[in-house]
């Protein structure tokens, strides 16, 4: 049975399934000001940018930090999970999930729009100023780990994979496709995110996890 990887991705496709095209033209007009501004972003901003009321940012996104949390959700959106079979998937299906998860990955944390992102939220943590740290987190870092783990958790239904918890499997994978990646990124450096890199970068992650939680190792232990 072929289903959708996760209720969080469910609801998140259907979240962004409801945005109209103009709302998605307002959620990057914030990204773009983010990039552009910085902390400096305010509702007037984006009604500016966005060349629409700022009643009308209210009416569908609520206030500031409801309007942060749509640009990260649409932002994080870009991140797909290709679904595997629940009830059995095969190594193939399973490899191509992990490595079209990590390209798209890094494809979004290399954009200017992330790195912006990140950078505001970091400098915001601790601050009281606003709520974009949690926004982040939860939108971005904890969302993607839900629609994960359930591919994960199906390859070791499989036999595929062998890991006693979920979480920790999924940090080891985000670790080897992030490696030092983002930090080097937000500290202004570019280490040659270019498209034949991050193919190469999400296959050779993909290569190290199996190795490290795929059953033959496990058979090999043995």
């Amino acid at each position: 049975m072929w289903a959708d990887v996760s209720a969080v991705q469910v609801y998140e496709q259907e979240e962004v399934q409801k945005l109209t095209e103009r709302q998605k033209d307002i959620l990057d007009a914030a990204l773009r000001l983010l990039v552009e501004d910085g902390d400096n972003l305010t509702m007037a901003a984006v009604a500016r940018r966005a060349k629409c009321s700022k009643e009308s940012l209210y009416k569908w996104f609520g206030d500031r930090d409801g309007l942060l949390t749509a640009t990260v959700r649409w932002q994080a959106s870009k991140v797909r999970v290709v679904p595997v079979d629940q009830g059995r998937p095969d190594l193939m299906s399973l490899t191509e999930s992990l490595e079209s998860y990590a390209r798209d990955w890094l494809k979004v944390i290399s954009s200017d729009t992330s790195v912006a992102l990140n950078r505001v939220a970091i400098s915001h943590a601790g601050s009281g100023r606003d709520k974009l740290g949690e926004i982040v987190l939860q939108n971005g870092r904890f969302a993607l780990a839900a629609r994960l783990k359930p591919v994960l958790d199906a390859g070791k239904r499989a036999g595929l994979l062998v890991f006693e918890d979920a979480e920790t499997a999924f940090r080891t994978f985000f670790g080897l496709v992030a490696r030092d990646v983002q930090i080097r990124l937000l500290l202004g450096d570019w280490p040659g995110m270019t498209e034949a890199a991050i193919e190469e970068d999400a296959a050779r992650a993909t290569r190290q996890f199996l190795a490290l939680h795929g059953a033959g190792k496990a058979q090999r232990a043995e």
